[in-house]
């Protein structure tokens, strides 16, 4: 088990390269960061130039791949680092300098077994893409197939289970300080980020999602997910079709080979659609480099070590809301919320429905160049707040996937309106859920399966499960040991404290005389 003096010395560091880069300074003059957070970052940016201008994607790429992801995911959450943070990291790139190919063979073969001649007639040494935890290679199979094929680095398993760690720990500590720090539930945050970080680490599970969207959008044209060559599959390689086309952010090049920019941007909108509210089931890292435009306008898409999920009563729940929304029925909307469980019971639905109405009103029926999404989050985030609303973590992927989505969309067609787009959509869909006949076939069902129970046994699962509302329930926490806990039962607190402001001071007269650069 980890030191707690490791996990400062570990959040001190990160927090000096956080200062360099200015990104400390809206986290210490939040007027909701707590006092404690605030005198640590007052701290870590002791003798450090700050840029005027802070650089929080820049500063996240430099701590390296773990705190990459986790940029990315706090990219959705404005609430949480800021406006200004979460817009700059929007931009944060999850690349870095590749590995030599000599580790990459040593990686395919030991993860085989055997020769990599065995497995490709050739495999081309220079990457065509190295991310944070993988890189791509193009490759041809020894029956003369074009693949890409995707290894993890050397090492990165283990070292995002030690960032992980120190993450998990700091967020305990900030979440038992209480008031806001305990309503934006860190822990949930970060144990749902583990979640989808492991699963992005094991490329068997990133190739069973591929699978498993392809069957499901199959029928679903325009849309194509690459096969996958599950004989040079395995936890730490995973083989897929060669994908050809142009990437959909190169709008010029779209253009010059007779593309419909703004139909491609509706059918980017309404895949996606398809996929979360439909499906429940959807890609949820739609970023400009994993979806490739094919001559005849299909749109395909690549890399699907983030999945999203999300069951039917939440999708229905999504639904009514994004519907009520386009059409202006917040108070619909408002009692949504109530029914989920969102919103605590004791508030007023009306006065839900009209600080709704606030936020609504205003961006209805513009075009996407006309509104301001982050003023827009500011203001729902704000509501959030004065209603006691906690934050779901799992609907978090599919905010950030929207944002992407969003974005995309609007590059193909600056005048795309994503509330007349997804309206029709969202109205047939709930129509065809929660109209007459549907209500009575799902009648019919549930009244079947519950013939064939047994009584006392119906009676046990529904007294052991009873209802819950639509956030699912939460993950077990790993238990964490605060510091202050062990000041209080005597257990070397200040041995702890002692090796933190040792490890503090080696730091700040390293960086202040020059010996030492993070």
């Amino acid at each position: 088990m980890t030191r707690p003096a490791t996990h400062v010395l570990r959040l001190l560091r990160w927090g000096r390269i956080l200062a360099r880069h200015g990104a400390l300074r809206g986290i210490e003059q939040d007027p909701n960061t707590p006092a404690q957070v605030q005198r640590l970052c007052r701290i870590a940016r002791l003798v450090t130039f700050q840029p005027r201008t802070p650089d929080y994607a820049g500063a996240f790429q430099a701590i390296g791949p773990a705190a990459i992801k986790l940029g990315q995911t706090l990219a959705t959450r404005p609430d949480i680092v800021g406006e200004e943070a979460a817009h700059n990291l929007l931009s944060l790139q999850d690349s870095l300098p590749p590995v030599p190919f000599a580790a990459i063979r040593r990686e395919i073969e030991n993860s085989f077994a055997r020769p990599l001649e065995s497995l490709f007639a050739s495999i081309e040494e220079e990457p065509v893409g190295a991310a944070s935890i993988a890189q791509v290679h193009r490759a041809v199979t020894t029956d003369g197939r074009t693949v890409a094929v995707k290894v993890l680095r050397p090492g990165i398993r283990e070292k995002f289970a030690e960032d992980i760690q120190t993450y998990e720990w700091a967020a305990a500590h900030l979440e038992a300080l209480g008031g806001e720090a305990a309503r934006l539930r860190p822990r949930l945050v970060i144990a749902n980020f583990k979640r989808w970080t492991l699963r992005e680490l094991d490329l068997r599970r990133e190739a069973a999602s591929a699978s498993e969207l392809a069957e499901r959008m199959a029928s679903t044209e325009g849309y194509r997910v690459p096969g996958v060559d599950w004989d040079r599959t395995n936890g730490r390689v995973m083989t897929i079709e060669w994908i050809d086309g142009i990437k959909i952010s190169e709008t010029d090049a779209l253009r010059a080979a007779g593309h419909d920019l703004p139909a491609l941007g509706e059918h980017l909108v309404l895949t996606f659609l398809r996929q979360a509210i439909s499906l429940g089931y959807f890609h949820a890292d739609m970023h400009q480099g994993n979806l490739f435009v094919q001559p005849d306008g299909t749109i395909a898409a690549i890399d699907f070590g983030i999945m999203g999920r999300i069951d039917r009563r939440a999708r229905l729940w999504l639904a009514e809301i994004l519907y009520g929304l386009t059409t202006g029925n917040y108070r619909r909307v408002a009692e949504i919320h109530f029914e989920a469980q969102y919103v605590p019971s004791y508030h007023s639905v009306d006065e839900f429905a009209t600080a709704l109405r606030a936020v609504g009103e205003p961006t209805r029926g513009r075009p996407v160049s006309e509104l301001s999404v982050g003023q827009m989050l500011d203001s729902l985030f704000a509501i959030t707040r004065e209603f006691d609303m906690q934050t779901q973590p799992h609907l978090l992927l599919l905010q950030k996937t929207m944002v992407m989505v969003e974005g995309l969309a609007t590059q193909l067609n600056p005048q795309i309106n994503m509330w007349d787009v997804a309206a029709p959509y969202v109205r047939e869909w709930i129509r065809d859920e929660l109209g007459p006949e549907a209500a009575l076939a799902e009648r019919l069902r549930k009244d079947t399966e519950t013939l064939l129970r047994l009584p006392d046994l119906v009676r046990r699962i529904e007294e052991k499960f009873p209802p819950k509302g639509g956030a699912p329930e939460a993950p077990p926490l790993p238990v964490v040991e605060l510091v202050w806990e062990r000041r209080r039962e005597g257990k070397g607190w200040l041995g702890y404290a002692a090796a933190a402001l040792s490890g503090a001071a080696l730091l700040w007269l390293g960086a202040a005389t020059g010996v030492i650069a993070f």
